[in-house]
C-alpha cells in the first residue's frame, strides 16, 4: 500500500508547525524539526524457498531547540499530542544545563530554500509480498539457469521503499521531500573443479520500479561475475598502475570528500588540511555536486539545515576551491555552509571520459580491483593498505582473476595519481562513479 502523498505532507507540516510554535511558549529562542515517513517491503528467496518478508512503516521527529547558545535535542516515534509536547520539553531541559557553544544555531535565514524544484524522485508502485517473491524467484532461478550446475544461490532479494521527510524551523522555514526506491539483487557462490569457491554479486536500484534491470538479467550477471572470479591466481609483487571498477571507485572519492568534510577539518582529523586553494587532484579533473538531477538517488532540494542546495565544485581543475560544510561545521571554520548538512548530493568526476578496453590498454601490465576488504584507511595520515580482489592485466587486457592481494599507498598520491576516468559511469548510488585508474601503487602478492 503505498503513501498518500497529499494527506501525509499536511500531517506532518501541521505537526512540525505545532512543534515549532510549542517550542517559542516554551522559551526557546530558536528551534528546527525533522519529521518523517516511511513504508516499504523487504523480501528474500534462497534455493526456491522464501526465507524472509518484512513490511515497516515508521514515523520519526527529531527536536532541537536553542536556548541563545545552549542547544538540547530529542527524539520520539510517537505523534500524539502528550508525547510531543513532553519530547519537547526533554530537549529543553536538556538545552537549559549544557554549556554554551560559539557555533550553534540555525543556519542563516537568507540561506534558506524557496522555491523547491520539482525532482522527479517519487514514483511508488504498489507492490505484493507474492508479486515481489515471483521476481526475487525469477532472479534466483536466472542465476542458476546460467550456470549449467557449477552456481548454487546465496540469496535473491527485492526491496520497495516511500519515505516522506519534512523539515522546518523557526525562521519560517518548511520544506518537503518524496522520494520512492525500489531495489533488485542477486548474489551466488560458484565452485570450480577443484572444490575452490568464489561469491559474487549484481543488483539494480531505481526511483521508478520500470527502471530497474530485468530479474533475468541481474541473475545472470550475479551468477558470471562468480563464475570468472573462479581458480584466481597470486598478483606479482611490485609497483604497478592499479585501475579500480566503477562499484570501487565510489570508495576512493568518498574517501576525498570525508577529507574534505568540516566535521574532520575542524577536528584536525584529515590529511587535507588547510587545503583550500592546493591541488589534490591532476588539472584535467574535478569534483562536481548536481543535487538537482532528475529522478537521480542522492537529488535533494534542501539539506539538513533547510539551505538550498546547489550545484557546485569542491575541486576545480585538480585544485579544492570548497569543503563539504553544514552550518554548524562552517561556523567552527569562519566559512560558509555550502548546503551539504546531512552529507553531499549526486557527486561525479569531470573529465573526458576514456573508453574502458582502452584505459585496460594503457595499463599494459597491473591490476584491476573489483573487491577491497579491510579497514585499512587512515583519513587523518592519509595512509592506505587495504586487501582486494580482482584481475590482473597483461599487454593490456584482462587476463586472469587474483585474490589476496594487498594494495598500499597514500591518498594524496593516489589522488594526484589519477590517470584516466572512464566511460562506464555507475549511476546506482549518491557517488556517481566510473572506472578510475592511477597510475603506481604498491601490490603485494606471492607470485
Amino acid at each position: 500500500m503505498t503513501i498518500d502523498i497529499s494527506q501525509k505532507r499536511q500531517e506532518l507540516e501541521t505537526l512540525v508547525g505545532r512543534i515549532l510554535e510549542s517550542a517559542r511558549r516554551k522559551g526557546a529562542s530558536a528551534a528546527e524539526v525533522s519529521a518523517s515517513f516511511d513504508t516499504g517491503l523487504s523480501l528474500s528467496v534462497r534455493q526456491g524457498d522464501v526465507e524472509v518478508v518484512e513490511f515497516n512503516q515508521d514515523r520519526g521527529f527529531g527536536i532541537t531547540v536553542y536556548f541563545g547558545l545552549r542547544r538540547g535535542s530529542a527524539s520520539t516515534s510517537d505523534n500524539s499530542v502528550e508525547a510531543m509536547e513532553s519530547t519537547i520539553a526533554k530537549a529543553c531541559e536538556i538545552a537549559r544545563f549544557t554549556e554554551e557553544d560559539p557555533h550553534a544555531g540555525l543556519a542563516p535565514a537568507e540561506l534558506m530554500a524557496g522555491v523547491l524544484p520539482e525532482l522527479d524522485c517519487w514514483h511508488p508502485r504498489t507492490m505484493t509480498s507474492d508479486s515481489a517473491a515471483t521476481l526475487a524467484l525469477a532472479c534466483e532461478a536466472a542465476a542458476l539457469h546460467t550456470s549449467a550446475g557449477k552456481v548454487r544461490s546465496d540469496g535473491a532479494s527485492l526491496s520497495t521503499h516511500e519515505s516522506l521527510r519534512v523539515y522546518g524551523n523557526s525562521h519560517g522555514f518548511i520544506g518537503f521531500h518524496a522520494g520512492s526506491r525500489f531495489g533488485l539483487s542477486c548474489m551466488t557462490i560458484a565452485t570450480d573443479a577443484a572444490g575452490g569457491m568464489q561469491r559474487d554479486y549484481w543488483y539494480t536500484v531505481g526511483r521508478k520500479f520500470e527502471d530497474l534491470e530485468s530479474p533475468e538479467s541481474v541473475g545472470k550477471r550475479a551468477t558470471e561475475r562468480a563464475l570468472r572470479r573462479l581458480s584466481p591466481h597470486k598478483a606479482p609483487t611490485g609497483r604497478f598502475p592499479v585501475a579500480y571498477v566503477p562499484e570501487v571507485s565510489s570508495g576512493l572519492v568518498s574517501h576525498l570528500l570525508g577529507a574534505l568534510s568540516g566535521g574532520a577539518l575542524y577536528r584536525k582529523s584529515s590529511f587535507l588540511l588547510d587545503s583550500l586553494g592546493h591541488p589534490v587532484l591532476p588539472a584535467a579533473f574535478s569534483v562536481v555536486e548536481t543535487p538537482h538531477l532528475q529522478g537521480a538517488l542522492g537529488s535533494a532540494a534542501f539539506d539538513g539545515d533547510g539551505v538550498a542546495t546547489r550545484r557546485k565544485r569542491f575541486v576545480e581543475d585538480g585544485t579544492v576551491i570548497s569543503y563539504v560544510l553544514s552550518a554548524y561545521s562552517a561556523r567552527q571554520l569562519g566559512l560558509v555552509t555550502t548546503g551539504n548538512a546531512g552529507g553531499v548530493h549526486n557527486v561525479q568526476i569531470e573529465g573526458t571520459p576514456t573508453p574502458v578496453a582502452d584505459i585496460y590498454r594503457s595499463m599494459h601490465r597491473g591490476l584491476l580491483v573489483t573487491e577491497c576488504m579491510g579497514q585499512g584507511v587512515n583519513l587523518v595520515t592519509g595512509d592506505y593498505s587495504r586487501g582486494a580482489s580482482g584481475f590482473w592485466i597483461e599487454n593490456g587486457a584482462v587476463q586472469y582473476p587474483v585474490d589476496e592481494v594487498t594494495i598500499a599507498s597514500n591518498l594524496k598520491e593516489m589522488l594526484l595519481g589519477v590517470v584516466a576516468v572512464g566511460d562506464d559511469v555507475d549511476t546506482r548510488g549518491n557517488l556517481r562513479t566510473p572506472t578510475i585508474l592511477l597510475n603506481e601503487m604498491t601490490v603485494g602478492g606471492t607470485g
